[in-house]
């Protein structure tokens, strides 16, 4: 067990990285989307060049951070079910759910995108836009993304099984930080205290 958690951590540190790296990605997104956009408007001018990079950066930041999603549990769970069930009940429908729909699911999608790139890729596909971008790099994305998304799932199985196996802690629980699904309850309780409070303000100054 112990050789599988050290495997679940470098897997864990190939998808840490990968997020870092996106996370640039982002930024440049952003900046190119923005040049886009002024250049366009204030010079009347477009490129379909920095358009297609824009949209293969845009497909890049979520194919490439699956497995980093997953990592951090930052994945919607719909578990009104769930989450009535004792936490090892949870693990096991987390082994269930990854054995028979993440994994599969993943190995399909990469057998089936394998084959697109790889005609693309042989056949130098250019855009049919003029001036654009060779296809075949933003088609590698898809068996990439989906490769790391399934490095994920099993670090994911290996740390559920090790938790069972009361070798690890539970990989479903956030490391230092509240789920999303808090963070925004916690979001909009703040802002219907905030116009109650308001309210009562201006309540009282018509009073006064």
């Amino acid at each position: 067990m112990q050789a599988l958690l050290a495997l679940s951590r470098g897997i864990d540190a190939i998808n840490l990285r990968m997020g870092r790296v996106v996370s640039w990605v982002t930024l440049l997104v952003v900046l190119v989307s923005a040049g886009n956009a002024i250049v366009r408007k204030v010079f009347h001018y477009s490129s379909n060049a920095w358009l297609e990079l824009q949209w293969y950066m845009f497909g890049a930041m979520f194919l490439l951070t699956a497995g980093y999603t997953l990592l951090k549990n930052d994945h919607v769970r719909v578990d009104i079910i769930a989450s009535r069930l004792s936490r090892r009940a949870q693990v096991w429908i987390e082994i269930f759910g990854v054995l028979c729909f993440l994994l599969p699911a993943c190995v399909l999608i990469m057998m089936l995108s394998w084959p697109v790139f790889m005609d693309s890729y042989l056949s130098n596909e250019q855009s049919s836009n003029s001036g654009g971008l060779i296809r075949w790099p933003v088609k590698l994305l898809i068996p990439v993304g989906f490769a790391l998304l399934v490095l994920a799932g099993l670090s994911h199985l290996i740390k559920c099984i090790g938790f069972l196996m009361g070798r690890c802690r539970d990989p479903r629980e956030r490391e230092g930080a509240k789920s999303a699904e808090a963070e925004l309850a916690e979001e909009i309780a703040r802002e219907a205290q905030a116009r109650e409070a308001a309210a009562l303000r201006e309540l009282n100054n018509k009073g006064g």
